[in-house]
């Protein structure tokens, strides 16, 4: 009799725990689970999740491939856009009769004389005629955004260097992907999106970037800029605004052509 009893508790005890077993689901999950399963069902037109407006503002392009609503720099006429960066003179590189300019050594790095803030910039750049020396020696230039941060120029076709100080590289910080440098005697064409670092009350708040294309390549894919572009020590962070375009005399005759800027707002 006491084992008949005893095994009748056991059996009442197993079948309640079965009865109440039951798997636990967070509450955030099933409400998740239900919001997208209702949303699903919900939408039954596809022009529930078309959008009209803003319309994308439409652009052309001129014979040079230079969109409407770019500011150009350089077209081969003139220097009228720029400055000597040593005294705000008129610049004093060469402009040659078939619309391109050269560096003329000696004569100082040159400018924009309007400032940008972040931008994207096109400019295409051909190594000298003759080659002459070698590592940074060779074809040696740059383009400054804001008058601090270089993308470095230089003929890097099979012309070794540091690689952070290579063509493409974010100067002494990033070094390029792949190096898709052509020899001396091609064009060179940099597609540079520059976003421009945030201060507030004088301290950096956002780093700016650099993404970099090079002959059609992906070689720096939105890079943090980790402050100016220092030739000795480390990157410095002082608060500043909106600042120039700077090409780099390097005494060496780097030739330019078809410089074109969009400001990105």
């Amino acid at each position: 009799m006491k084992n008949i009893f005893s095994l009748s508790i056991i059996a009442l005890v197993l079948f309640s725990c079965r009865e109440n077993t039951s798997i636990s689901v967070p509450e955030d999950r099933i409400e998740t689970d239900t919001i997208v399963t209702k949303s699903q069902k919900e939408i039954t037109d596809p022009k529930e999740t078309e959008v009209w407006d803003p319309e994308p503002k439409a652009i052309s392009f001129d014979t040079m491939n230079v969109p409407s609503d770019a500011i150009v720099l350089f077209n081969g006429e003139d220097l009228e856009q720029w400055i000597a960066t040593k005294d705000s003179t008129q610049a004093g590189w060469t402009i040659n009769p078939d619309k391109t300019m050269t560096v003329k050594p000696g004569t100082g790095d040159i400018q924009t004389k309007r400032n940008f803030g972040s931008v994207q910039l096109h400019l295409e750049w051909k190594a000298p005629d003759v080659l002459v020396g070698d590592g940074q020696g060779r074809g040696n230039s740059g383009v400054f955004f804001q008058n601090r941060y270089e993308v470095q120029i230089l003929d890097s076709y099979q012309n070794r260097t540091y690689a952070n100080g290579q063509a493409t590289s974010i100067y002494k910080q990033h070094i390029p992907l792949v190096n898709a440098t052509k020899p001396n005697d091609q064009w060179q064409t940099y597609d540079i999106i520059f976003h421009q670092p945030e201060f507030e009350n004088g301290k950096k708040k956002t780093s700016g970037s650099f993404t970099v294309i090079h002959n059609g390549v992906l070689v720096q894919d939105h890079v943090e800029i980790l402050g100016t572009t220092e030739y000795i020590g480390p990157p410095k962070n002082s608060p500043h605004g909106e600042g120039p375009i700077k090409l780099q005399d390097h005494s060496n005759p780097v030739h330019y052509r078809n410089i074109w800027i969009r400001e990105l707002k």
